[in-house]
C-alpha cells in the first residue's frame, strides 16, 4: 500500500509539472495579463432577470451576490436589487417551489442581510396567472419591472442585465 501512495504522489507530481511546463511555452505574443486589486464600496445596482432557464436565473442571483460580497455587504452603502419579470417569475412562484428549491435557498439567504432584494413583477405575474401572495415571502410586487428598472436607475443604481 505504502509503494502505491508514493507511485500515485510521483505520477501527480509528473503531470504537475508537464503542465507547468506547458503553461510557460504557450504562445503569449501581448504577455500575460496582470491581476488588478481593486476596492469596491458604496454600489447601488438593479439587475434585470427575466431568465428563461434556472441556470442563467443561477447566474444573475450568484453575480449579485459576489457584487454584495466584493462592496462589503454593508446594507448602508450596497444595495443590489434583482428585478425578476419574465419567464424567472415560475421559479419564484410558490407553487413551483419543489422544483427551484436550491435557487429560492439561495436566493432567501442573500435577502436576510438587507443588501440583496428581489422584486417580483405584478403585471407579469398577472398575465402568467400568478397573484402577489403566490410568491415567497421575501420578495416584494411591484407593479411593472421595467417602471422599477427605471425608477431605480433614476435613483442612481447602475443597471445591469
Amino acid at each position: 500500500m505504502k509503494h502505491l501512495s508514493i507511485r500515485l504522489l510521483a505520477l501527480v507530481c509528473c503531470c504537475l509539472s508537464v503542465a507547468l511546463a506547458q503553461a510557460d511555452t504557450l504562445p503569449a505574443p501581448w504577455g500575460i495579463a496582470p491581476l488588478v486589486h481593486q476596492d469596491y464600496e458604496a454600489q447601488k445596482v438593479v439587475y434585470d432577470a427575466d431568465s428563461p432557464t434556472p441556470e442563467k436565473l443561477r447566474s444573475v442571483i450568484d453575480r449579485a451576490s459576489f457584487l454584495s460580497r466584493l462592496n462589503g455587504a454593508n446594507p448602508f452603502d450596497t444595495r443590489v436589487v434583482v428585478v425578476v419579470h419574465g419567464e424567472a417569475l415560475h421559479a419564484f412562484a410558490r407553487r413551483n417551489y419543489g422544483e427551484h428549491e436550491e435557487i429560492m435557498a439561495r436566493a432567501q439567504s442573500l435577502s436576510v442581510g438587507e443588501v440583496v432584494e428581489f422584486r417580483i413583477c405584478a403585471a407579469g405575474a398577472r398575465r402568467r396567472g400568478y397573484e402577489p401572495e403566490d410568491f415567497h415571502g421575501f420578495t416584494t410586487v411591484v407593479p411593472m419591472a421595467d417602471a422599477e428598472i427605471v425608477r431605480l436607475q433614476h435613483e442612481g443604481f447602475a443597471y445591469m442585465r
